[in-house]
């Protein structure tokens, strides 16, 4: 059984849809962030920076998103190209794009003072928000020209974990301007681990398209 320590509608979400498509039995363990339980000792003890998710595996407690997605993936032996074969290395390179650059640069649009302090907050904010631009339209061209089976309207672990990221962008990124990841986006929100985790955290049933 695995445990998620998650709240809704954060980088909890990603590994919950993973969960999902895959089978694997899990419970929720519900974290309260107000009440700061990201400080507690109890959690520091599973994610040593307090942030979200942290998974309870039989293999030990996990955190990082990316590196909890690959474990489950090669667990289960689905949603990812396979060690050693062909594909593998150009679906890390793009799994490791999203970690290490879009994932972080959205979470500098939407908090900014972190990084810049609240006097250039501002200023922080609209350098993300054209960073974010580009680095979707750099995932968007490679869609649209290596049309990767790794990255299309089937099930992977960064086809979701991008897709949760959208969501969160629907903002300054909207969808509909990146026809081949708004195609992606509606596959996956349409499958049943989408819609079961879409229920369970009160989200739309568009939840990656057109979320809000």
């Amino acid at each position: 059984m695995y445990v998620l320590h998650h709240t809704p509608d954060s980088a909890a979400l990603i590994v919950r849809l993973v969960l999902e498509e895959l089978g694997l039995p899990y419970q929720i363990a519900a974290l309260d962030r107000a009440g700061g339980a990201l400080d507690s000792a109890a959690y520091r003890k599973l994610q040593p920076l307090g942030k979200i998710p942290a998974l309870e595996t039989p293999d030990g407690t996990m955190f990082e998103t990316a590196a909890i997605l690959l474990h489950l993936s090669e667990i289960a032996g689905k949603l990812a190209p396979a060690p050693n074969t062909p594909e593998r290395g150009q679906f890390l390179k793009w799994l490791f794009f999203t970690s290490s650059n879009l994932h972080p640069t959205a979470m500098n649009y939407y908090y900014p003072h972190r990084v810049a302090g609240p006097q250039n907050a501002d200023a922080a904010k609209a350098q993300a928000e054209a960073n974010l631009k580009s680095l979707v339209q750099t995932l968007e061209d490679m869609i649209a020209l290596d049309t990767p089976d790794w990255l299309s309207a089937e099930p992977s672990i960064l086809g979701y974990y991008i897709a949760v990221l959208m969501r969160w962008l629907f903002e300054p990124c909207p969808a509909t301007d990146y026809p081949a990841l708004h195609k992606i986006l509606l596959a996956l929100e349409a499958r049943p681990a989408a819609q079961t985790c879409a229920q369970a955290e009160g989200l739309a049933s568009t939840m990656f398209s057109n979320p809000y």
